[in-house]
C-alpha cells in the first residue's frame, strides 16, 4: 500500500517540478505584460502581450480532447483499438505541456529577435493563403520523408520509439517525442510562419490559426475513437487524400510501417504506404455501438473538486490518489461551473471501461456530491437517478450492478433493498459490498491481534466483523455503551465474553482499532502511540495523528490481466480497487444468482467469498508498516 505521507511527498515532488516548469516562461509573460499596460496606446505590440493567453488556451484545448476522448472511449461507441493503457503510458504522457512551454519560449524569443515578428496586424488574407499552400506542399510532402526516416532502425530505437511505446494513443500522445524531435518538427512547422514574416504578410490570426490547425490535427487524429463522419467523403471525395482520420493514424501505431503521411494522406497513396485495411476499419469502427457490458459500478462524485480526478478529468491528476492540491485553488470558476452543470444536467455518465476474464466492466457516475447524499429533501430525486441508472442496466443486459459509496445508504434506500422490492423481476443483480467489505477488514487485522477497539458509525459491516472477531476468539472493545449493547445484541451468546466495554484507561493494551465513519478527534487522540487504523467504512478517516499508522478503506489489490487500470478509485493507491467494486465483479464471475444487498445485519459466508477473491486473483493491500 502507499501511504498517505508518500503519497504527499510524489504531490509535492509533482508540484515543484510543475512549478519550475512553469516559471520558465513566467518571466516573459510578465515582461509582456508589463509593456502592454505601459506602452503608449500606438505602440502596443499585441502578439507580443497574446503570448502567453494563448499558451493556455492551447493547454486548455488539448485538455477538451482528452476528456473528449476518454468519454467516448469509455462506452466504446466508435472505439478503434480496444486494448487498454496503463500506468506506465500516463506516466510517460504526463509531461505533454512541455511542448506547449517550449513553443512559447521560442515564440517570445522570435518576436524579441525578428523586427518583422513585431506589431503584426490582426489579419491579412495574403498570409493565411501562403501559409494554407506552404502546408498543404512542402511541410506535408517533409514530414511525410522524415517521418519515414524515423522509422528506420537507427533513428526510430533512438527517438521515435518513444512516441511508438503508446500502442492505444490518447490526444497527448500526438507530442510525446524526445527533445531532438521536437526540435525537427518546430523547424518543420515554422517555415509557413517564417515564410509569411519575411514576406511581411504575417498576421496574428494566421500564426494562431495554423498552430490551433496543428493542434486541432494531431489531438483528433491520435484519439482512439472514429469521429469523421462518412458523408463529408460522400460530398467531397478528394477529402480522403487531405484529410486523416483517427483510425486512419491508429493504424500507424498498430502497423508501423504503413500511414506515414502527417494530416494528408496523399503521399501515402503516392508512395505506396497507405495500409489496405484503412477504408475497411474506418467503415467497421464508424457502426460500432456501445460495450456489451457484464458488471456496472455505480458510484458518484464525492467532494466538488472529484470532478477533475474522474478518469475523463485530468489525466495525471487521476492517475494518484485523490488529494486536494495548490492548483484547484485555480481552477474554482471550473469548479463552481460543473457544479451549477450538474445542477440542472443530472445525466448519468460512464466514467471507466475495464475488462477482466471475460467480463466487461463499467464504472457509471452520478453527478452528485457526497453533501447532496446528505440532504434529506434530495434524498427521492437520488433515489430516483439510482434506480433509473439500475433499470438502464437491466435494459441492458448487464448482470450485475454494485452500489458504491452512498448508493447504497441505509437511510436513502436501506442499502438497495428498496430497489429489489420495486422490481423483483429484474434480471441484473445488486451487490453491495458489504460481505466482502466486512472479510476484507477481518483479514487486515494482523495476525497475532488478541484484541481491537471497535469505534464510530456502526453499520451491517460493522456487526459482521465484530461477531466474526468474537468467534475467532479476538477481544472486540468499545468506546460508547450504545455500541456496546448494539454490537452484543449481534454477537452470540457463547462468544459475548470477547465484546468488552472500555473506559480510557484500559487502551493502552490495543493497537489495531476498527473505525467508522463518525469517529471524532477526541477517540482518535485516545489511542496510543503506533495504533494501526482500519476503516470499516467506503470513507477514509481522517488523519490526525502523525504517530499512527492508517489503513485504506476495504479495498483489494487487482490482478495483473485486469485491463485498462490506469487511474486510482477516489483516494486508494495505485492498482487497487474498492470492496465493493470488486464484489460486484467476483459476483458475475462466480455465476451466484442472488442479490447481495438489504439491511440484513449479519452476513454470512465470509470465508467463502474470501476465499473466491484470492482464487480470482485479488490480492490484500499490505499493512502500511509492512
Amino acid at each position: 500500500m502507499i501511504e498517505s505521507r508518500y503519497v504527499t511527498d510524489i504531490y509535492v515532488f509533482l508540484d515543484i517540478e510543475t512549478i519550475q516548469k512553469y516559471i520558465v516562461i513566467a518571466p516573459w509573460a510578465v515582461h509582456s505584460t508589463y509593456r502592454f499596460v505601459t506602452d503608449d496606446p500606438e505602440k502596443r505590440d499585441l502578439g507580443y502581450f497574446l503570448v502567453f493567453p494563448f499558451l493556455l488556451f492551447r493547454i486548455l484545448h488539448n485538455q477538451v480532447w482528452i476528456s473528449l476522448s476518454r468519454y467516448y472511449t469509455s462506452s466504446g461507441k466508435r472505439r478503434i483499438v480496444d486494448k487498454g493503457i496503463d500506468f506506465n503510458q500516463v506516466d510517460r504522457e504526463t509531461n505533454w505541456d512541455d511542448q506547449i512551454l517550449f513553443n512559447g519560449v521560442l515564440f517570445y524569443i522570435g518576436i524579441n529577435l525578428l523586427p518583422e515578428a513585431k506589431q503584426l496586424p490582426w489579419w491579412r488574407t495574403d498570409g493565411v493563403l501562403m501559409a494554407a499552400l506552404i502546408h498543404t506542399g512542402p511541410v506535408e510532402f517533409l514530414y511525410y520523408w522524415l517521418h519515414k526516416a524515423l522509422h528506420h532502425h537507427f533513428l526510430y530505437s533512438r527517438y521515435h520509439s518513444h512516441h511508438h511505446s503508446s500502442i492505444v494513443t490518447e490526444p497527448i500522445t500526438s507530442v510525446i517525442h524526445p527533445f531532438a524531435e521536437h526540435i525537427a518538427y518546430f523547424i518543420l512547422f515554422a517555415i509557413p510562419l517564417l515564410t509569411t514574416l519575411l514576406t511581411k504578410t504575417a498576421s496574428i490570426i494566421s500564426f494562431a490559426g495554423y498552430i490551433i490547425y496543428i493542434d486541432f490535427m494531431n489531438n483528433m487524429g491520435h484519439c482512439n475513437f472514429e469521429l469523421i463522419p462518412k458523408r463529408l467523403f460522400h460530398l467531397f471525395p478528394p477529402l480522403k487524400f487531405l484529410c486523416y482520420t483517427p483510425s486512419y493514424h491508429s493504424l500507424h501505431h498498430t502497423q508501423f510501417r504503413t500511414n506515414y503521411s502527417l494530416f494528408m494522406p496523399l503521399y501515402d497513396y503516392i508512395y505506396g504506404t497507405m495500409d489496405e485495411s484503412t477504408d475497411t476499419l474506418y467503415e467497421k469502427t464508424l457502426e460500432r455501438g456501445d460495450d456489451i457490458v457484464d458488471v456496472v459500478h455505480l458510484t458518484h462524485l464525492t467532494t466538488p473538486e472529484s470532478i477533475y480526478h474522474l478518469r475523463i478529468g485530468l489525466a495525471s491528476f487521476a492517475s494518484y490518489p485523490f488529494a486536494y492540491r495548490w492548483f484547484m485553488r485555480l481552477l474554482w470558476p471550473f469548479t463552481s461551473l460543473s457544479m451549477i452543470f450538474t445542477l440542472f444536467y443530472a445525466r448519468l455518465f460512464v466514467a471507466e471501461r475495464n475488462s477482466f476474464n471475460k467480463l466487461n466492466l463499467q464504472s457509471w457516475v452520478i453527478p452528485r456530491y457526497n453533501l447532496q447524499y446528505l440532504l434529506k429533501w434530495r434524498k427521492e430525486a437520488i433515489n430516483n437517478m439510482i434506480e433509473k441508472a439500475i433499470l438502464e442496466a437491466d435494459k441492458k443486459g448487464v448482470k450485475v450492478l454494485s452500489l458504491g459509496l452512498m448508493n447504497q445508504g441505509e437511510e436513502l434506500n436501506r442499502n438497495g433493498e428498496v430497489y429489489i422490492h420495486n422490481h423483483p423481476d429484474m434480471k441484473v443483480r445488486l451487490v453491495d459490498g458489504s460481505r466482502l467489505a466486512a472479510a476484507v477488514v477481518i483479514n487486515s487485522v494482523p495476525k497475532a491481534t488478541t484484541s481491537v477497539v471497535m469505534t464510530g458509525n456502526l453499520t451491517k459491516v460493522a456487526y459482521t466483523i465484530a461477531s466474526a472477531l468474537c468467534q475467532r476468539g479476538v477481544q472486540v472493545s468499545t468506546l460508547r455503551l450504545d455500541e456496546y449493547e448494539k454490537i452484543r445484541s449481534c454477537v452470540p451468546q457463547e462468544c459475548r465474553d470477547h465484546l468488552v466495554y472500555l473506559t480510557s484507561e484500559a487502551l493502552s493494551s490495543n493497537k489495531v482499532w476498527l473505525v467508522g465513519e463518525g469517529t471524532t478527534r477526541e477517540e482518535q487522540e485516545k489511542a496510543t502511540k503506533g495504533t494501526l487504523f482500519i476503516p470499516f467504512s467506503q470513507f477514509p478517516l481522517k488523519q490526525l495523528r502523525r504517530d499512527c499508522i492508517y489503513h485504506t478503506t476495504p479495498a483489494l489489490i487487482v490482478p495483473k490481466s485486469l485491463v485498462n487500470v490506469h487511474s486510482c478509485e477516489n483516494w486508494l493507491p495505485r492498482k487497487a480497487m474498492s470492496a465493493t467494486r470488486v464484489a460486484g465483479i467476483l459476483h458475475a464471475l462466480e455465476g451466484w444468482e442472488m442479490h447481495e444487498c438489504g439491511t440484513s445485519l449479519l452476513l454470512s459466508d465470509l470465508d467463502q467469498v474470501w476465499e473466491a477473491c484470492l482464487s480470482h486473483g485479488f490480492q490484500p493491500l499490505l499493512l502500511p508498516h509492512h
